[in-house]
């Protein structure tokens, strides 16, 4: 069975430590067995998705991150990423979100949502929760939601978004701009055999959440599909 290990946590903790290309220069293979481990995960957490939802992602190849850094806008110029990460798409128009696992020592999380909402996707948001105010709090207020994730996440402004009426009873969820959902592992719980079902049985939960966001944005006022 696929398995997060030893190896891929050696590897982060010492690219953390030797961020720089020629200690990845010399340590290549140690990267290279690091990557196909993980991509070996990924697939096997496909497959699993597949089960119970339309995976788009081809491949764990596909799904997981770049381990270089666009350097070319940031102050900090370490060339490497000391985090891995693997995320996979949702298929077909209808079905909006996307999954997503971050391993890092010390900060491992599997998860999921709508990080960078476009501006039209992020009004359609929230006119849909102003309107289904009462279902969104029924999913974020169950007892699964709350047991695995505890609350709806992302960056908020600090005020009412215009357009809206700040008297509503929605303006704490109206004030998202991102609409994510994570469970946190520690580095031993990702390690362990169990992890692989794991993170698939969070994914799972994530769906009565991605149901709705996905009905919201692809149907109009009326609940008539836009496809």
């Amino acid at each position: 069975m696929a398995q997060i290990t030893k190896l891929n946590f050696k590897f982060l903790k010492d690219i953390k430590s030797n961020n720089n290309k020629d200690w990845f220069a010399e340590n290549k293979s140690v990267y290279e067995d690091h990557q196909a481990n993980f991509i070996l995960f990924a697939d096997s957490l496909i497959e699993k998705l597949k089960i119970h939802d339309n995976i788009l992602t081809p491949s764990g190849k596909k799904s997981v991150i770049r381990v270089y850094r666009d350097v070319r806008f940031s102050k900090d110029k370490s060339p490497y990423k000391t985090y891995a990460g693997m995320a996979f798409k949702r298929g077909t128009q209808l079905l909006r979100g996307g999954y997503y696992i971050h391993i890092e020592p010390g900060n491992n999380f599997v998860g999921g949502g709508f990080w960078g909402p476009n501006k039209d996707d992020l009004l359609k948001i929230r006119k849909g929760i102003e309107t289904e105010e009462a279902e969104i709090r029924k999913i974020i207020s169950s007892k699964e939601f709350q047991t695995v994730f505890g609350e709806l996440r992302g960056d908020e402004l600090k005020t009412c978004p215009k357009g809206f009426d700040k008297e509503s009873s929605a303006v704490d969820l109206l004030r998202y701009k991102q609409f994510l959902v994570m469970k946190e592992f520690t580095d031993t719980e990702v390690q362990s055999k169990k992890f692989l079902e794991e993170a698939d049985n969070v994914f799972k939960a994530m769906r009565p959440f991605f149901d709705f966001m996905s009905y919201i944005l692809t149907t109009d006022e009326n609940g008539v599909s836009f496809f």
